[in-house]
C-alpha cells in the first residue's frame, strides 16, 4: 500500500508518498473449524495455506487438500483461508487441535502450555551437495528477487536455487516463518511454475538444490524445512541454539551468517563441496 510520509533530516523537509508492507490477519480454517491466525502479508496465500497445512503436519501431501478459498473479510480487515481437507487428516487435526494467535515472526504464541510444544522433526537421508560458489550465486541474486522488499523495505525472503545457485522460486512475506510456508507451497503445488522442482519418487523429498533466507535461522524455520525434505538451508543471519541441534538431528545443512566474504556451517560440513571457489 501507499501512504503518505513527511521526511525531516539535518534542516529539510519533504513530503512524499512511500509503499508499506501490508500485513493483515489471517485465519486459516480447515473444514468450517478456524484453527490458527497469522500475521501475513496478502499475496500468495494458495502457497501459504498448502506450505502451511504441510509444514504443521495437517496434511502429509498436497492432493489431501481438495480446495482452497480466498475469503477477504471487510468488517475486520482481516482474509480467511477456507481449506478442505481429507476427512482423515481432519479427524487428525482435531485429535491434538491447538489453538495458535501468530504474531509475525513469532512461533509459540497462543500454546496453552509447554506439552502443546511439538518439537519433532523427520530424519533427512537426501546427500545433496552444494558449492561455495553456487551459494555465493544464490545469495547474490536473491536481492534482486525482493521485489516487494525493494519497494518497502520490511519483507523476509525465502527462495529456492538449484546446486548451480541459480534461484528458481522466491517468495516474500513480514514475516519470515510465513515466507517459507508461501515456499514450502509453492514447491509442492500442482499449479506452481515451479513443479519441476518437486521429485515425485520421493515423495515429500525435493529435488537437488536447497534453500536461502533473508533472516536468522530459529528452531521453526528448521523444523518446517525437515518436514517438507529441505536439506540444505541457508540464511543471511545467525541461528538459534535450538535451531543447530534441529539441524543437527534432522540431517539438514545448516549454514548462517553468508556474505560477501564467506558464510559459517553449523552442522553436516561435509555437504559442502571440497575445493569449491
Amino acid at each position: 500500500m501507499t501512504v503518505d510520509q513527511h521526511k525531516f533530516a539535518d534542516g529539510w523537509f519533504l513530503q512524499t508518498s512511500d509503499s508499506i508492507a501490508e500485513e493483515v490477519p489471517v485465519a486459516l480454517v480447515f473444514n468450517g473449524i478456524s484453527h490458527a491466525v497469522m500475521m501475513a502479508t496478502p499475496l500468495d496465500l494458495e502457497d501459504f495455506a498448502i506450505g502451511f497445512s504441510l509444514a504443521e503436519r495437517i496434511v502429509d501431501q498436497p492432493s489431501q487438500i481438495y480446495d482452497i478459498v480466498v475469503v477477504s473479510n471487510t468488517a475486520i480487515l482481516g482474509i480467511e483461508l477456507q481449506i478442505q481437507i481429507a476427512s482423515e487428516c481432519f479427524v487428525r487435526l482435531k485429535n491434538k487441535r491447538r489453538s495458535l494467535s501468530g504474531k509475525t515472526g513469532c512461533g509459540l504464541c497462543g500454546l496453552e502450555s509447554l506439552q502443546s510444544l511439538d518439537l519433532a522433526t523427520p530424519r533427512l537421508n537426501a546427500d545433496h551437495r552444494v558449492s561455495k560458489a553456487a551459494l555465493a550465486k544464490a545469495f547474490g541474486q536473491l536481492s534482486s528477487k525482493q521485489v516487494l522488499n525493494a519497494a518497502t523495505g520490511s519483507m523476509h525472503a525465502a527462495a529456492w536455487a538449484d546446486l548451480d545457485g541459480n534461484i528458481l522460486c522466491v517468495r516474500e512475506d513480514v514475516g519470515r516463518h510465513n515466507a517459507l510456508d508461501k515456499l514450502i507451497g509453492a514447491l509442492r503445488c500442482e499449479r506452481s511454475d515451479v513443479t519441476d522442482i518437486r521429485d515425485s519418487v520421493a515423495g515429500n523429498a525435493l529435488a537437488a538444490g536447497f534453500a536461502i533466507m533473508s533472516s536468522r535461522a530459529s528452531y521453526e524455520l528448521l523444523q518446517k524445512s525437515a518436514r517438507a525434505g529441505i536439506s540444505i538451508l541457508a540464511t543471511i543471519s545467525a541461528p538459534t541454539s535450538l535451531a543447530i541441534s534441529m539441524a543437527e538431528s534432522a540431517g539438514i545443512c545448516l549454514i548462517g551468517f553468508v556474505r560477501e566474504h564467506g558464510f559459517v556451517v553449523y552442522t553436516h560440513p561435509q555437504r559442502l563441496q571440497a575445493g569449491s571457489a
